[in-house]
């Protein structure tokens, strides 16, 4: 309680309002992404999948990410199309086996939480069956106070839309937020709306530029 109060007081003499909730994008930030190019690119090797996979893939996915078009619905039309010497089973097990945790940007977003008493907020582009996943296997839900995921919402960012909605589904005016985003456009989007933005490439420097808002994890 201490250090959040110390936290407000620096915010206050240097004329800014001290941040109240955090918003964090969870693929490329506090997990691997869950279906990204690297991932599609392994998968295609591993199953010997020809090129229309991955242009398959583009039509399909933003209507899955949105909730339009179940997992199982979007691997009928990108892999499932054709006969195939595999079950749906083993596909999407090997989808599932992709994600993997940034255990320093989990364990820094807890304390986060924590020491400075903030409401937490995920953002994500992800379909449904992935982001059930995620959350319960990396347990998400125990420093998430909401997900605003693109399949429960129906938006994608950057949509400014997306980024409204989770300032009002948090109660948060957007001099009050901070958003940590490893896509450049995304964090531009948001930095437009008055959302102080950090562009994640490491935990280092995403440590250090807390702290010089005020936000000391150590």
């Amino acid at each position: 309680m201490a250090r959040a109060v110390a936290a407000v007081k620096n915010d206050k003499a240097m004329g800014r309002k001290a941040v109240t909730c955090l918003f964090f994008d969870i693929g490329g930030v506090l997990l691997t992404d869950g279906w990204g190019t690297d991932s599609r690119r392994r998968a295609a090797s591993h199953f010997k999948l020809e090129p229309e996979f991955e242009v398959r893939h583009h039509h399909a996915w933003d209507t899955h990410q949105v909730g339009k078009l179940s997992l199982d619905e979007y691997l009928t039309h990108v892999v499932f199309y054709r006969k195939r010497p595999l079950t749906r089973a083993r596909f999407y097990q090997y989808m599932l086996a992709q994600s993997k945790p940034y255990a320093p940007m989990i364990a820094l977003a807890t304390r986060l939480k924590q020491r400075h008493g903030l409401k937490v907020a995920m953002l994500s582009n992800e379909g449904r069956e992935l982001t059930a996943y995620r959350i319960k296997k990396f347990r998400l839900d125990a420093i998430a106070d909401v997900f605003v995921s693109s399949c429960f919402v129906g938006l994608l960012k950057p949509d400014s839309g997306f980024y409204r909605l989770a300032l009002d589904l948090t109660h948060t005016p957007p001099e009050r937020a901070l958003y940590i985003e490893n896509t450049p456009m995304f964090v531009e989007v948001a930095r437009a709306l008055g959302i102080r933005s950090i562009l994640h490439t490491d935990y280092e420097t995403t440590s250090a530029r807390l702290k010089s808002l005020g936000l000391n994890t150590d």
